[in-house]
Parts: C-alpha cells; structure tokens; sequence
C-alpha cells in the first residue's frame, strides 16, 4: 500500500559541480600566473645571454623553462612537482657559485685580465692615444643616457667638414639623425633625444671621467679637450696582426703575444698591463704552495686562522657551558633575570658591538687602556691583536653556547644525575662521565658548524683590525688577516684585484673546512653509536 501525500512539489539543493567551486579556479589561476611569470624571467634572461653568445646557458635557460612548463601542465610526476622549486633555487644559490669560482680559480681573471684579446688591443691603442700635429677637432657636448652624477658618459660630437652628429661612448661611435638633436651655432649639440646634456657644472664635477673617456676610431681614439672640443689622436702602440703583436710607432719596441699568460710580453719578459682572459690550470693553486713570497704568509695565515677558530670556539664553548651549568640549578635565585643579561650581547648586532670594541681598545682613549690605568698599543703587535679579537669574539660568541648548552642540560633527565649520587659518584664525575658525553652527543654537530663559521669569520677580523698589523714587507697580509679576509684584500685591495687567485684560496678554505667537518662529523657518530 503506498500513501501520497498532496502539497506543492519540493526540491532538494544540489551541490555545486566541482568545476564552479572557488578552489578548483583559485588554483590553476595561480598556476598560470606563476608560469607566465617563469616564462617572463626566462625570456628576459635569455636576451643578455643571447647578446653575449653564452649559448650554452642559453640552451640551460631553455632545457630548463621548457621542463618546467611540461612538469606543471602534466597531472603526472606529483612528487617531482614539490621537489622541483627547492632543487632549482639549490642550483642557482649553492651548486652554481661553487662551480663558477671553481673555474674561475683555473683562469688569470682579474684587474688587466677581464675580456677577450680583441677588447684588449682595443683597450691598450686607445690608452695610447696622443694629440699629434693635424688631429681631426670636434664640438664637443658631454651627456648622459643615465643620471648625470653617475650615469654612462657619452660624447656627441659634430663633424666641422660634414657636419654628421655622432654619439661615442667606450664601444665606439654611432650617427645620430639630424632630426634627433638640436645644434646650436657654435656646432655644439644643445639637446638630443635619448640623452641628458650636463651643464658646465655637472661636467666639471665629472671632470676625470671625462678625461679618462677614450672613444676608439679606426685610426686612433677621441678623446676630451676641455668640456666643449674633442679631437681624435693617434694611437701611439698599433696592433700587427702579421706577427700578432703590439708595436710603438715611435720606438718600433714590440710585444708579442703569449696565449698561455694572457698578455702581451717582450723579449725581455716585460708585460703589458692589459690583456685578456685565459685558462692557466692549476698555476693559482701552485703558486700559494710554491711561491715564496706568497707560500710563508699564507702558511702562518693558515696557522693562525685554525688558532683563532679554535680558540672562539672553545672558548665560546666552556664559558657558556659554565654559565648554564650555574644556572642550571634550580635552587639559584633569579636565574630569568641572570639568563636575559647573559643573552644581551647575542641580541645586539655583531657589527655595532665590533666598532664598539675596537674604540675600546684604542691606544689612546680606549675604555680598556683607561679603566685598567695601562698604555697598551692592541692593534700595534701581532699578540696583542690576536688577544684582543678572541676575547671580542669571546664575548660575541658565548652567548649562543650559553643558550645552546642550557636547552642541552634541560633535555637531560636528572634522575640520571641523582642515580650517580646514590652510586657515589662525586659532582665532577658524574658531570665528566654522564652529563659531559650525553651534551656532546647533542653539541657536537654545532660546534662543528660554529668552527666553520669562526674559521670565515670576516666581519670578526675586518671590522676590528682591518687584518693588522701588517709587516713593512708584505702589506697584503697581517697578523690577523684570516685567510677569507686576506682573500677579500686580493680580490678587491688596490694593488688589483686577482679573482683566480682568491678563487683558489677560496677552494683550499672550503676543502679544509669540509676536511675538517668529515672528520667531525663522523667523530659524532661514534658518539652517539657509544651512548645509544
């Protein structure tokens, strides 16, 4: 029997398809944002690789791109998906700087050496340009395609016979239409589309770059005299390409090239100051073991480099330890108060402490030297200097320790230390045999990391010492240079940088570092393999 009931017909509410909830249009939306922005980065990087013939990075930028777009518009390879971001920023931030300075350590990169050959005969013809009886003279107007304080200078010139406009910068010269500039009836140019004109006060504050500003010709170089004429000379040193070498139009005195330096030597071995870029093996590397100038300051670097790491980390290490083994105590009083004063130095900025140090340690008006009644030169010898910056990192370093050991101590149960009472031990030995190896087990892997970054401690050495003192002989390297500053001085010190060079240095840093991190590393396994 079946009953019916009579009313108005009733409709239930259907979900909504999945297609029309607002997940299944918020995600691929924000797929095909972050695609197009991919391919966005992609085509813009490919255009300067493009412009200088890196085709290999180009056909990387394009394997790569192209992966990345059949990965995300395919529902397979899901776990690849998550894996993919994270292994490319791998790539770009850890994997591709360590091999470029790899190979930058087998090259002669550096002040001199940072272009091709070509760019190098161009660059010693143009330094050789002088004005000579019946040189070409030109109005010159000084501008700018950037801001005129420190924008790319260029040279728009006129020709007095053919009254053509040309813009010269450091590549070479280019015409200007007629209808992009207006001149003026001294021949000057007043105003050019795409430049910024100086005035005579902006020029004038500009004055050395003008001057230094070479623009190559055929037959020489164009060079400034004054702000308002320029004239093309003559370029006294010409390359010959039949013997492959430079020659002085005046003296017939030749250099001839030598590929596997890099540069332009004569018969007596005499090089010209620039050349170009090539590969020269492991001379880098063998010249920091062999060379005597370099081997014996670089040894004592070294020496003192383990030293310093050393000493800041286990110094670090026990005064820390101490402290969190005083207030480990429950019966101390105030122990939150003694811990926040404990962490202060930690808090503030290393590289505003370090200042701070180093006027403390001042000769003359150090708080130090004044509160202890001495007259001690700190930064004058090579003790004292090594002194002063382990105990600056000292007090910068325990801190960390300090708090490290404290999370240490708690995380070990004390019915362990009440077990070895009972068993009779005395305080200090069950801190040596129980909580000494089980803080160990624990600690070890940052006092291995903590060494590494003691031993490429920069900011320690150069905000304090600047690597003083140096010796009469060797201003290069100092008592107190660690082997990353005394890198960073080869690099960018004003002798001229030698980035292969210091990118061997860097190699022989890493390798021991990594040496000594193995070594640690394998040391802690031990540990834990015994207290397990």
């Amino acid at each position: 029997m079946s009953i019916m009931l009579d009313g108005p017909a009733t409709t239930q509410a259907r979900p909504a398809p999945e297609d029309d909830r607002p997940g299944r249009t918020t995600g691929p939306l924000i797929k095909i944002v972050l695609l197009g922005l991919t391919v966005a980065i992609a085509i813009w990087a490919a255009f300067p690789l493009a412009e200088s013939r890196a085709w290999t990075g180009l056909a990387v930028l394009t394997a790569t791109t192209a992966g990345l777009l059949y990965l995300y518009l395919t529902p397979r390879h899901i776990p690849l998906k998550y894996l993919a971001p994270g292994t490319i920023l791998l790539l770009l931030f850890q994997v591709f700087p360590v091999l470029y300075t790899a190979s930058t350590a087998f090259t002669n990169f550096g002040d001199g050496h940072r272009g091709s050959k070509d760019e190098a005969v161009v660059a010693i013809q143009t330094a050789s340009v002088t004005q000579v009886p019946g040189s070409r003279q030109y109005a010159l107007t000084v501008a700018t395609t950037g801001d005129p304080a420190t924008g790319p200078l260029v040279f728009l010139i006129t020709d007095p016979a053919t009254r053509q406009v040309s813009a010269g910068d450091a590549d070479g010269l280019k015409a200007v239409p007629g209808g992009d500039v207006t001149v003026g009836s001294t021949g000057r140019i007043t105003a050019a589309s795409g430049y910024t004109v100086l005035t005579a006060g902006q020029a004038g504050l500009r004055s050395a770059d003008i001057t230094a500003l070479a623009v190559p010709t055929p037959g020489g170089a164009i060079r400034s005299s004054g702000l308002s004429r320029a004239y093309e000379g003559r370029a006294g040193r010409a390359y010959d390409e039949g013997c492959d070498c430079i020659r002085d139009t005046t003296t017939g005195r030749t250099w001839t090239a030598d590929e596997s330096v890099g540069a332009f030597v004569d018969a007596g071995g005499e090089r010209l100051a620039q050349g170009w870029k090539v590969t020269i093996g492991f001379s880098n590397f063998t010249r920091v073991l062999t060379d005597p100038a370099i081997a014996g300051p670089f040894l004592r670097t070294l020496v003192w480099n383990f030293g310093f790491a050393i000493a800041s980390t286990g110094g670090t290490f026990v005064l820390g330890l101490l402290l969190a083994m005083a207030l480990h105590s429950p019966h101390v009083r105030g122990r939150t108060a003694y811990r926040v004063l404990l962490v202060l130095p930690y808090a503030m900025p290393s590289f505003a402490m370090l200042l701070v140090w180093r006027d403390m340690f001042n000769t003359d008006f150090g708080l130090i030297n004044n509160l202890f009644g001495t007259d001690v030169d700190w930064f004058g010898g090579s003790a004292s200097a090594r002194l002063a910056v382990i105990l600056v990192q000292l007090w910068l370093g325990y801190p960390y320790m300090f708090l490290v050991a404290t999370g240490a101590l708690q995380a070990i149960p004390r019915e362990l230390a009440e077990a070895s009472r009972i068993d009779g031990a005395s305080a200090w030995g069950g801190f040596r045999r129980i909580t000494l190896p089980l803080l160990m087990v624990a600690l070890t892997p940052l006092l291995i990391s903590s060494f590494a970054f003691n031993f490429n401690n920069f900011n320690a050495i150069y905000l304090t010492t600047e690597g003083a003192p140096f010796p009469a002989d060797n201003p290069a390297n100092g008592a107190t240079d660690l082997l990353i500053t005394y890198t960073y001085r080869i690099a960018f010190g004003g002798g001229g940088a030698q980035y292969g060079y210091a990118a061997a240095i860097s190699i022989f840093i890493f390798l021991i570092v990594a040496v000594v991190s193995a070594i640690s590393f394998r040391r802690t396994r031990h540990l834990e393999e015994v207290h397990s």
